[in-house]
C-alpha cells in the first residue's frame, strides 16, 4: 500500500524530531509549573472541560473562514467601491485572533503525540504558526496605509491563506488518517445482552482486570465491594487502562494520564475528552455477567 506523499516527505525531515522535543518540553513545563491551575487550563484547551469534545478542530474553522473572507474582500475592493478596503483588514483581524486561540489548543494537543504522528503534528503546527506571523505582518502593513503597503499586505494575506490551506490539510490528515484525538471506542461492538466474563473470585477488591465481553475489551474493578465495568481502552489514544493506576474510583491511563471514573466511565481529567462506555454488571449463580449500558450505535 503506497504511502501518501505528505507522509513520505515528512518522514525525511529528521530535524522535526528535536523541534518536537523542544515544543513538548516547553508546553509540558509550563503546565507543570502552573500546578493545579495548569491542569485545569490544560483540560480546557484539550476540550475535556466543559466541552467534552476536542477544542482545537472546533476553533480552526474560524480563522480559515475569516482569512478566506479577508482575501476575497481585499480583491473585491480593487474592483468595486461597494467593498471598503477596511473590510479585508477587519476579517483578517478576526481570523488572526481566533488562530491564536486555536494555536494554544493545538500545541496542547501536540504535547500527547508521538512517533510519526508527532512529526506530522509538528509540521502542521509550524506551518500554522508561520501563517499567523504572515497575517500579523499583513495587518501591520494595512495600518501603515499607502498603496504600496496595501498591495504588499494583500499579497501577504494571499500567501498566508494558501499556506493555511496546506496546514489545514495536515491537520485533517492527523484526524482522519491517523486518528489523533478521535474516540477510540467509537466503533467498538459491545454485547447488548448479558454475557459471562468470570466468577466473583476473579475480581478481588482494588484490582484492575481486563476481560473480553464479546469483541470488546472491558476493564473490571471492584471498589468498596461494588463490581464496576467500563471500556478497557482509553478514548484518547487507546492506552490499556488495566495497566494504569487505580486511585479510589478513578483509573489513570498509563500513557498520557487521562482519568476516568470506573463507576460510569466519565472523564475526570484530560487529555481524553470522550467518556468510556460503561457496562451493567450482575453477579448470580457463581458467575459475573456484563452488558453494555448504552449501545454506542
Amino acid at each position: 500500500m503506497s504511502e501518501p506523499a505528505a507522509d513520505r516527505a515528512i518522514r525525511k525531515l529528521n530535524w522535526l524530531e528535536p523541534v518536537a522535543d523542544f515544543i513538548q518540553n516547553v508546553v509540558g513545563g509550563i503546565y507543570e509549573r502552573l500546578g493545579a491551575p495548569g491542569r485545569l487550563l490544560k483540560d480546557l484547551l484539550h476540550g475535556t472541560k466543559p466541552l467534552g469534545h476536542p477544542l482545537h478542530p472546533a476553533l480552526t474553522d474560524v480563522p480559515l473562514g475569516a482569512w478566506t473572507a479577508a482575501v476575497v474582500a481585499d480583491y473585491a475592493a480593487y474592483v468595486s467601491h461597494a467593498i471598503p478596503p477596511s473590510a479585508g483588514g477587519l476579517a483578517l483581524a478576526v481570523g488572526t485572533l481566533a488562530a491564536l486561540a486555536a494555536a494554544l489548543a493545538g500545541y496542547t494537543d501536540h504535547h500527547e503525540t508521538f512517533g510519526h504522528e508527532r512529526r506530522v503534528a509538528t509540521a502542521h503546527g509550524l506551518i500554522m504558526t508561520t501563517v499567523i506571523l504572515v497575517m500579523v505582518l499583513s495587518q501591520v502593513l494595512r495600518l501603515e496605509g499607502g498603496g504600496g503597503a496595501r498591495a504588499a499586505a494583500v499579497g501577504l494575506a494571499t500567501v498566508g491563506l494558501l499556506l493555511g490551506l496546506l496546514g489545514a490539510y495536515l491537520g485533517g490528515h492527523l484526524t482522519y488518517a491517523m486518528g489523533t484525538m478521535v474516540n477510540r471506542n467509537a466503533f467498538a461492538e459491545a454485547p447488548e445482552d448479558f454475557v459471562p466474563v468470570g466468577t466473583p473470585k476473579d475480581f478481588p477488591d482494588g484490582v484492575l482486570k481486563r476481560v473480553k465481553a464479546g469483541a470488546m475489551a472491558v476493564l473490571m474493578v471492584r471498589t468498596e465491594g461494588r463490581l464496576n465495568a467500563i471500556a478497557a481502552v482509553c478514548s484518547h489514544a487507546g492506552g490499556p487502562l488495566d495497566e494504569g493506576d487505580l486511585q479510589g474510583d478513578i483509573v489513570v491511563c498509563p500513557w498520557h494520564g487521562s482519568r476516568f471514573c470506573v463507576r460510569d466511565g466519565r472523564v475526570k481529567g484530560g487529555p481524553a475528552t470522550f467518556p468510556l462506555p460503561s457496562f451493567l454488571v450482575r453477579e448470580r449463580a457463581g458467575k459475573v455477567e456484563v452488558k453494555i449500558d448504552q449501545p454506542p450505535h
